[in-house]
């Protein structure tokens, strides 16, 4: 009889021992996509930003449909630099992701297809295929040289037979920079860490 009722008890405390368990579980796991959840409105809000790629401009470097992600902070401790990819206001409704090809005092030039900083050609040829011509168009003619100016950046899209960009509009200013790409994350297939270019000699 005594035996009977000991099971009994047993039998009841494994019971409220799963349920213990299961309410644990799903405490802990609450948790922990609340503490995502906050981790990444904090890192959308101050440190980083996404942006789609649209259209071909920086094709097929960047691809027309893909999401990535730029770093907000890094321009706030650090100037952008030669190479950089960058999202940046082209108008109230459109953001542009380009090339950084010119910094602030450098004088460009398109001369037989080819950019020319400070007299020196520039090498692209790791993201430009040697059939690339570079056009000129509304603001850079072929053979003209123009100066950048203070706080101001000459970037192009790798796409340039496609690309509306600062030989069309001009220089872009510092404060329309909102961050410097860093991860391509969507479609997740193509998931990949940015790559940023560096010019010898320049």
């Amino acid at each position: 009889m005594y035996e009977q009722e000991e099971n009994v008890k047993t039998g009841t405390e494994k019971i409220a021992s799963v349920f213990s368990s299961i309410g644990q579980f799903l405490l802990s796991f609450l948790e922990t996509v609340v503490v995502a959840l906050v981790i990444s409105i904090v890192l959308y809000l101050f440190l980083m930003t996404p942006h789609e790629v649209i259209g071909n401009s920086m094709h097929p470097t960047y691809k027309n449909g893909e999401y990535l992600m730029a770093n907000k902070v890094i321009y706030k401790l650090k100037d952008p630099q030669r190479g950089d990819v960058i999202i940046f206001k082209y108008s109230d409704t459109q953001d542009f992701i380009k090339r950084i090809i010119g910094l602030p005092g450098d004088k460009v030039m398109l001369k037989d297809g080819h950019i020319f900083l400070n007299d020196k050609q520039l090498n692209e040829i790791n993201y430009l295929s040697d059939s690339i011509y570079t056009n000129g168009g509304e603001f850079l003619h072929e053979g003209e040289t123009i100066t950048v100016g203070e706080n101001q950046y000459f970037v192009c899209g790798d796409n340039r037979p496609h690309s509306s960009d600062s030989r069309t509009f001009g220089p872009i200013e510092k404060s329309a920079i909102k961050g410097k790409a860093w991860i391509v994350y969507y479609p997740f297939s193509q998931f990949r860490v940015v790559k940023h270019e560096t010019y010898e000699g320049i």
